[in-house]
């Protein structure tokens, strides 16, 4: 075989294995050269794993969970492993119930989304979008004729409800 294919065998010799340092047992050296670092404090109940018994010595505060979301993602981490799906489709569940309540709560902003400018049509309109996509074997194409209806879906149902609630309430 070492014949035939450049470089087979050449670990076969202990002495001159790549990995030779990593596979010889010290115990009394641990591989770690550090120190615990200092634990941060929690300011707020954080969601933890089931699987450990205390969070990591550092951990992200910039999005703290709230309003339903927060729930949910809660319950994703308090009733289910990490292994189990169920914990995973919670916690995506959760971020698609975080983008509405972000989207209700810019309605009570000075500056409510604009769906228009935020969702890119208007660069597809004036960057060459549709033809940048045809002519170069994009997967895309495939489903670009659902993208309007997914993206304006919600707004335009949105805007009927409204137009509905608004006209009940003044007949």
């Amino acid at each position: 075989m070492r014949a035939t294919i450049p470089g087979w065998g050449a670990d076969l010799d202990p002495a001159d294995r790549p990995s030779f340092p990593r596979e010889v047992l010290q115990p009394d050296h641990s591989g770690a050269h550090w120190s615990f670092p200092d634990r941060q404090p929690e300011t707020y109940p954080r969601e933890r794993s089931i699987e450990h018994a205390f969070l990591t010595p550092v951990f992200g505060t910039s999005c703290p969970p709230r309003g339903l979301s927060g729930k949910v993602r809660r319950l994703a981490y308090a009733r289910y492993s990490e292994g189990r799906a169920a914990h995973w489709l919670l916690l995506m569940a959760a971020d698609r119930i975080d983008v509405k309540e972000a989207a209700l709560r810019s309605f009570v902003t000075l500056r409510p989304d604009n769906p228009i400018t935020q969702t890119g049509i208007s660069s597809e309109l004036k960057r060459h979008g549709a033809r940048s996509r045809f002519g170069r074997n994009r997967a895309d194409v495939v489903h670009q004729a659902l993208d309007p209806v997914i993206v304006a879906g919600p707004w335009v149902l949105g805007g009927w409800l409204a137009y509905r609630a608004v006209r009940r309430l003044l007949a």
